[in-house]
């Protein structure tokens, strides 16, 4: 028997969950990356000539939340190995979170608000 074996198993799904996670956004971020192609399609065939869309900005939107899902999955991979040890040591430690993943949250939630106020420009320069 695996000494601890609820403990590591709750630990690898969490690091699961964190893969997942990881692989949606870069799922997310190369369907964004090719954004473009849409809205090439959409301006052709606009009935009247649209300006003032950038394009280039789903691109680099794209680029930064596959980057992002790299990163994801590297501090999720520590984090798994940290609490490995640490389940698998007997000594008693304090339970905290830690500033990768408060710095994870905040990135994302600065991204999914450039994903608003861009979608929205987008929306009203199609109005």
């Amino acid at each position: 028997m695996i000494p601890h074996f609820s403990d590591h198993a709750a630990n690898e799904r969490t690091y699961l969950a964190w893969v997942r996670t990881a692989i949606a956004i870069m799922a997310f971020g190369f369907l964004l990356e090719r954004f473009d192609l849409f809205l090439a399609y959409a301006i052709h065939a606009a009935s009247r000539p649209v300006t003032g869309l950038h394009m280039r900005a789903t691109e680099w939107a794209g680029l930064m939340l596959i980057v992002f899902g790299a990163l994801i999955i590297l501090l999720s991979t520590l984090r798994f190995l940290r609490y490995r040890r640490s389940i698998a040591d007997d000594q008693v430690i304090p339970y905290g979170g830690t500033l990768s993943e408060k710095l994870l949250a905040a990135i994302l939630v600065v991204m999914g608000l450039f994903l608003v106020v861009y979608v929205g420009q987008e929306l009203v320069a199609f109005a």
